[in-house]
């Protein structure tokens, strides 16, 4: 969907990498290393980025680091995007429809490091959970989503170093 619309794979993938969650940065080389590109294309993008307010610079020591412009009027627009991009929304939707007790859904993996690498990692947590539905709404949702998808399951909430919140459940 959004590929269609972005036609730079670097820029999608930056995209991706800051507004997938707030929290992350990145530094030129470490994201050409990341990417797997060359400095001078990530270079560019980043300047067309930081040009329109996406993404903010900032120092470290002697680097400039990056970050989403969490101010720009289309932070949250653009975040809905990219998340609406890798299907997240489908999948908080589908398991909520048919889950039970969900208390809270979790990305967790590369995805919550913004990186696009094609395996999403959710964790549902909650009692008494449909697992059979489970086991059947990962190949539903993959197609969906054209991607990998692996959900896991826990009855107690776990603490997660990497990870963000696409669903809560205050009440439960």
């Amino acid at each position: 969907m959004l590929n269609q619309l972005i036609t730079s794979k670097t820029r999608l993938r930056l995209l991706i990498k800051f507004f997938i969650s707030q929290a992350n940065r990145g530094y030129l080389n470490g994201l050409a290393n990341e990417f797997n590109e060359s400095t001078n294309s990530i270079r560019k993008e980043l300047n067309h980025l930081s040009e329109a307010g996406y993404l903010e610079k900032y120092k470290d020591n002697n680097k400039v680091g990056y970050k989403a412009n969490v101010n720009h009027p289309m932070f949250e627009i653009l975040q809905k995007v990219v998340f609406k991009h890798l299907g997240l929304e489908d999948i908080v939707e589908h398991v909520l429809a048919q889950m039970g007790a969900v208390q809270q859904i979790h990305l967790i993996g590369d995805y919550a490091k913004g990186l696009d690498t094609g395996t999403i990692e959710v964790m549902v947590v909650g009692k008494k959970l449909n697992t059979d539905y489970i086991t059947s709404l990962e190949d539903k949702v993959e197609k969906l989503i054209d991607r990998k998808l692996n959900i896991y399951t826990s009855n107690k909430s776990i603490s997660l170093l990497e990870n963000i919140i696409l669903y809560k459940n205050e009440a439960l």
